[in-house]
C-alpha cells in the first residue's frame, strides 16, 4: 500500500501527466485507506477480555478435555473479527478459533475440546487474541496468562482380576506396627495431643477420664504390595508416534474407546503400573511405588484414594531418564520390606540379572510378580521370551506384554500351573 501510494504520488508530479488527476486521487485514496485501517486496528482489540475456564483439573490420557472460552467486548464498538490462539502445551485441541461479529458490550462463548495424548502437568496458558482492520494491513496482538493447570494422569485399564499370589490372601501375620490410619485393628488408647484427628477420639473413655482420649491402631495384617518401575534410560524404546492419527474433528468422544498407547516401552510400563496400583487400591491393599527416573522416588505403602492420587501424580511426571538398573533399585529396598509382601517388577530389561534378583526376592520371603515388556515387539532385539521361560520354570508369575497388546487382557490372563508356584 505504501509503495502504491508513493508510485501514484510520483506519477502525479510528472509534467506530461499532470493534466490527469487520477494519480493524485489514487494516492489520496490509498492514504485515507491506510489511515482508516490504522485507526480501526488501534480500537479493534480495545476492551477485549478473555475468560478461559474448566470444571476439572485432572484427566486421564485418552480422555477428552473440555474448556470454556468466553470473549467479552466491554467496548461500545463492535469487533469485526478476532482470532483466538491457544499457546499452551496441549496439542490437537479446538481452542484456537476465528470468530466474527462480536457486538458492542456483548460476549461470545465456545467450548474447546482436546483429546489428551500426553501425560504430565500442563498450564492452560497463554492464550493469544489477534485483531486488525478488514484489509489485513495492520495487526494487534494481546496475550492472556493464567495459573490454572491440568494434570493428565497415565492411561489406565479397569482390571476385574489380577493374579494375587497365595501368600497375600487375608489372614497374614499381624505386623504389630502402629499406624496413623484408622484400621479395624485397635491397639489401645492414649491421651489426646494437638494434631490428632477428632474422629479418633474415644468418647466413652474421654467421659470416664474427664479428658480427651484417642484410639491407637495397628497396621492391617495383610502384607503390602510394592511396585518397582524400571525407569532406566538405556533400556526403554521410545517412539514419536502419539498412538492416534491427526484428528480434525470435535466428535472425539467416540475415539476414546479406540485409543491405543504409542509403541513406547516407557508409556506401557507407566500405564501398567498405574493400572495395577488402581486395582490393588480398590482391593483395600497398601500399595507402595519405587522408581529411579529423573529423580529417585519411593512412595511408602498406604491405602485409600489419597495414596492412589499420589501414585498417579508421581507417574504422570515420571520420565525414563535414570541410570539405575532395576535390580539395583530392588536391592536398595527389599531389605526394608515385610515378609509376605508382593513385589511387582515392571521392566523391558532382558538381562539375566533379572532372574538373579527374582530369586533373591523369593529367598527373602517376598512374592515376586514379573511384567516384562518384550523389546523385540517395540523394534529392538532381543526379546523377552527366553527370560520369561526361565522365570516361569522357577515358578515365578510372569507376564509378557508386547506392543499393541490389550493390557487388560494380558494382565487378567490366568497363569499356567499357578497352583504349583514354588512359594505356595
Amino acid at each position: 500500500m505504501l509503495f502504491l501510494t508513493g508510485i501514484s504520488f510520483f506519477l502525479s508530479r510528472l509534467p506530461w501527466l499532470s493534466p490527469n488527476p487520477i494519480f493524485i486521487r489514487l494516492a489520496v485514496t490509498l492514504l485515507v485507506i491506510l489511515a482508516a485501517s490504522a485507526v480501526w486496528t488501534a480500537v479493534s482489540i480495545q476492551g477485549i477480555e478473555l475468560n478461559r475456564s474448566t470444571r476439572v483439573t485432572r484427566k486421564q490420557v485418552g480422555e477428552v478435555f473440555s474448556e470454556e472460552y468466553e470473549i467479552i467486548n466491554r467496548s461500545i464498538l463492535p469487533k469485526v473479527w478476532l482470532k483466538i490462539t491457544d499457546l499452551s502445551d496441549l496439542i490437537s485441541g479446538t481452542g484456537s478459533k476465528l470468530i466474527t461479529g462480536v457486538g458492542g458490550r456483548q460476549s461470545r462463548m465456545y467450548v474447546g475440546l482436546t483429546l489428551l495424548q500426553k501425560r504430565g502437568w500442563f498450564t492452560l496458558s497463554p492464550t493469544q487474541i489477534e485483531s486488525g482492520d478488514i484489509f489485513g494491513l495492520f495487526l494487534l496482538v494481546k496475550r492472556f496468562d493464567s495459573n490454572q493447570r491440568l494434570l493428565v494422569i497415565p492411561y489406565m485399564v479397569d482390571m476385574q482380576f489380577f493374579l494375587a499370589p497365595y501368600g497375600i490372601l487375608p489372614g497374614g501375620r499381624a505386623l504389630r506396627e502402629k499406624t496413623l490410619e484408622v484400621t479395624p485393628y485397635a491397639a489401645g488408647v492414649r491421651e489426646y495431643v494437638p494434631g490428632d484427628p477428632l474422629r479418633r477420639i474415644h468418647w466413652p473413655s474421654s467421659e470416664r477420664k474427664q479428658k480427651l482420649i484417642v484410639k491407637e491402631f495397628e497396621k492391617d495384617p495383610l502384607a503390602e504390595v510394592w511396585i518397582f518401575l524400571d525407569a532406566r534410560n538405556s533400556v526403554h524404546i521410545r517412539s514419536s508416534d502419539s498412538g492416534l492419527g491427526d484428528l480434525h474433528q470435535i466428535w472425539w468422544v467416540r475415539y476414546k474407546k479406540a485409543f491405543r498407547l504409542p509403541p513406547d516401552t516407557a508409556e506401557y510400563a507407566i500405564s501398567i503400573a498405574a493400572s495395577i496400583a488402581k486395582y490393588y487400591i480398590s482391593q483395600k491393599r497398601e500399595v507402595g511405588l519405587a522408581s529411579a527416573g529423573q529423580h529417585f522416588m519411593v512412595l511408602p505403602p498406604e491405602r485409600g484414594e489419597r495414596q492412589l492420587g499420589k501414585i498417579l501424580e508421581t507417574l504422570a511426571a515420571l520420565e525414563p531418564e535414570g541410570d539405575l538398573p532395576i535390580w539395583g533399585l530392588v536391592n536398595t529396598q527389599t531389605r526394608h520390606l515385610s515378609k509376605g509382601s508382593t513385589v511387582v517388577l515392571i521392566t523391558p530389561e532382558t538381562d539375566e540379572q533379572i532372574l538373579r534378583v527374582t530369586m533373591e526376592i523369593i529367598h527373602r520371603g517376598l512374592i515376586p510378580v514379573l511384567i516384562l515388556l518384550d523389546p523385540s515387539s517395540f523394534g529392538d532385539k532381543p526379546g523377552s521370551a527366553d527370560l520369561a521361560d526361565k522365570l516361569s520354570a522357577q515358578g515365578v508369575i510372569t507376564f509378557v506384554v508386547r506392543a499393541g497388546d490389550d493390557i487388560k487382557e494380558v494382565l487378567e490372563k490366568p497363569q499356567p500351573n499357578y497352583d504349583r508356584q514354588v512359594y505356595h
